[in-house]
């Protein structure tokens, strides 16, 4: 399970989960679940137009991912994020599937970048997964009570639209750095599911943050190992995972009420 040639895709997957759980508290909070799965959507031209250029994977997704950040912020504010955004993403997927299909590696790059191919991560992408795992959760530490204050009260806080640009930022930093590991289609999965459980079984803002992270982390070793003992897709033991997960802790919480801080219902 732990051979050298898996050693990689741990450690890339470990990462990134630890900054997908950071990340997932504030999104289940500002109940942003629609853009945690929008920006991998994005990200996956800037990962295809990689592929066919012959550049690093992870500076193509993190390129596709902040200017989906920025499409994202202007659709907000022009109150169009339904029907303009889906059709703006399917236009995305389609331009990334030609970028795939020029590059003549059609079938197993779309494969990896829209379910996951972690197992294919070798010691380059380490520095990158390293660099997100601590710049996204210190940048969350370090803005938390606004970061905080904007998701319970965002018609009280002023500032709420510099929170909106500093949270899809980390945002799609965190999802993009997550697409390689479990896929565009299944990004949110990671974020959503161990954020959701921890904000139903946490007492208070911070242990849910530190909860979200940790359970993140377990989610994606179970999915690995998981996936290394079958033979099966680690992107498919991810989403049934952490719905699994989410459902265990309502069902705690409903068994053992307590009260705890007033975050989403």
């Amino acid at each position: 399970m732990f051979a050298p040639y898996l050693l990689s895709g741990w450690i890339v997957a470990s990462l990134v989960a630890f900054a997908a759980g950071f990340t997932g508290f504030f999104v289940v909070l500002r109940r942003e679940s629609f853009a945690a799965h929008a920006l991998p959507m994005a990200a996956f031209p800037g990962a295809a137009a990689a592929t066919l250029f012959g550049v690093a994977q992870w500076a193509g997704l993190l390129v596709a991912a902040l200017l989906g950040a920025a499409l994202l912020l202007w659709l907000k504010r022009g109150q169009r994020r339904d029907a303009a955004t889906a059709l703006t993403l399917v236009a995305l997927l389609g331009l990334g599937a030609l970028f795939l299909s020029l590059s003549g590696r059609y079938a197993n790059a779309v494969y990896g970048l829209l379910f996951g191919q972690v197992f294919a991560s070798g010691p380059a992408d380490i520095p990158p997964a390293l660099v997100l795992a601590v710049l996204v959760p210190l940048a969350l530490l370090l803005f938390f009570r606004p970061l905080l204050l904007g998701a319970l009260s965002p018609d009280f806080v002023a500032g709420g639209a510099r929170g909106d640009v500093l949270f899809l930022i980390l945002l799609a930093l965190a999802a993009s750095f997550a697409l390689p590991v479990t896929g565009a289609l299944l990004v949110f999965s990671l974020m959503t599911g161990p954020a959701g459980a921890a904000c139903t079984l946490a007492a208070s803002p911070r242990a849910g943050l530190l909860l979200s992270a940790m359970l993140a982390l377990a989610l994606i070793w179970s999915a690995l190992a998981l996936s290394v003992a079958t033979g099966w897709p680690v992107g498919f033991f991810t989403g049934v995972l952490a719905a699994l997960l989410f459902l265990a802790a309502r069902m705690w919480r409903t068994a053992r009420p307590v009260p705890r801080w007033p975050g989403p219902a």
